[in-house]
């Protein structure tokens, strides 16, 4: 991470528009600063093919335009999109969608259906000469916070496209990055049946002041003259653990690992203190790994498939 932050500079001009943001965003309610548009959003209907793609404008628009066109992959079970649908959110930089296409395979036959999401400056949305995911967390916060939005308001589009087709029950599947868009979700849709949320970014003061994976994004920030108090600001929109959530709590599994430095278990735990009720797994590991998935997905297949 702090290798491939060393080549995203801040200009003379990152503290006022940084400013001219905050002033902008800090007084948006939750929901409106992650409306879906009027129109829905998808250009194509749900169909019943496995492995097919629908891709679509997506409803922020940022100065990548490769960026700007979100895609899902869908994965039907033979019962069709009436079953319960889970939305699988990948990590920060992912290195590869095969491990996701296996369990949308492992929920197929428990007759669940799956999606897996393409986030911001990830997959098919990488801008050329950047790596997968570069773009989506870097000392350019308000690409930051508009790639958050971006994420969470697509995934919502695909929600609301999926209803439409019939279906009635979800579930979200988020990890780190993936999780940290997965815990916005859960302030702002209150219908899901569990939201599963392995080693998420909760705690946004420590990712960017704290955290040893953004020593060079830190640096970079303090020589712009962009502080916490000013960051601070807008953690009502961008901070889970400044949050509360709109899913009944009880639906939500909160996982961490112990070793993590990352997204700390001591985090995580904190999340699982404010938001009384919700589940906490901790897996003896660092950061996500093979093994979180398979004991996340355990947990759930005892409490909610």
């Amino acid at each position: 991470m702090n290798f491939v932050q060393a080549r995203h500079r801040l200009h003379a001009r990152s503290r006022a528009e940084m400013e001219e943001y905050v002033v902008a965003c800090e007084s948006i309610p939750l929901p409106d600063f992650y409306a879906l548009p009027a129109d829905g959003g998808l250009r194509d209907p749900i169909g019943d093919d496995y492995g097919a793609i629908i891709s679509w404008d997506s409803p922020v628009r940022t100065a990548h335009p490769k960026n700007d066109k979100a895609r899902v992959d869908l994965f039907p079970c033979t019962a069709g999109w009436e079953r319960p649908t889970v939305v699988m959110l990948h990590a920060l930089m992912s290195t590869g969608d095969d491990g996701y296409r296996r369990w949308a395979a492992r929920f197929n036959e428990v007759g669940w259906n799956a999606c897996f999401l393409h986030l911001p400056y990830h997959y098919s949305r990488v801008p050329t000469k950047y790596w997968n995911g570069e773009l989506a967390i870097t000392a350019d916060l308000i690409r930051n916070a508009e790639g958050l939005r971006q994420g969470t308001m697509e995934v919502r589009q695909v929600l609301a496209a999926l209803r439409k087709r019939g279906c009635r029950e979800f579930g979200l599947l988020g990890t780190s990055y993936g999780g940290w868009i997965g815990a916005l979700l859960a302030t702002i849709e209150p219908d899901l049946r569990f939201v599963a949320l392995m080693a998420p970014i909760v705690n946004v003061h420590h990712a960017l002041w704290e955290s040893p994976a953004a020593i060079t994004m830190r640096r970079e920030l303090k020589r712009a003259g962009i502080d916490p108090a000013l960051v601070s600001r807008l953690f009502h929109l961008m901070s889970p653990l400044h949050m509360v959530p709109a899913v009944g709590a009880d639906r939500v599994l909160l996982v961490a690992g112990d070793y993590d430095l990352v997204a700390p278990a001591g985090d995580i735990m904190a999340l699982h203190e404010k938001w009384r009720g919700s589940d906490l797994l901790r897996v003896e590991q660092g950061h996500f790994g093979h093994r979180m998935m398979r004991e996340t997905v355990a947990r759930l297949k005892d409490r909610f498939l």
